[in-house]
């Protein structure tokens, strides 16, 4: 018999890449109950960071030592403000679900935090628990 292993339908047919972007979208839905200001940040998920740090605020202009996790870009213009977490940079760093989704939450926290000007336990109060 030919054909997916599981229906579209079912979590296993989801790219890692979609998989990825749900638990970046269970964490800004888990703030904005919080900070209901963050409907007006664009959230995006990018692969990996761009080499030349452009597109990217904090945490422009990396080396080898530090690839970032996320970044941030300030609202202008009729743009809106935007948070960035890279894919792979998180990925591996973690082993299992949990484990990345934790992390995932991490790095939005501090990017939210950096972004308002606040301390990341300010955006989250359980921020660096898990």
């Amino acid at each position: 018999m030919r054909g997916p292993i599981a229906p579209p339908q079912v979590p296993l047919a989801a790219s890692r890449a979609e998989t990825f972007a749900d638990l970046v979208q269970d964490s800004v839905e888990r703030l904005e109950r919080r900070w209901p200001q963050l409907a007006d940040i664009d959230f995006l998920v990018l692969d990996v960071p761009r080499l030349d740090g452009a597109g990217a605020g904090a945490g422009a202009g990396w080396s080898d030592e530090a690839v970032p996790l996320g970044g941030t870009v300030t609202a202008r213009e009729g743009r809106p403000a935007r948070v960035v977490i890279y894919r792979r940079p998180v990925e591996i760093r973690t082993k299992g679900r949990d484990e990345r989704a934790a992390l995932v939450h991490e790095v939005v926290v501090e990017q939210v935090a950096d972004l308002l000007g606040l301390t990341p336990e300010t955006v989250d109060p359980r921020y660096g628990e898990d």
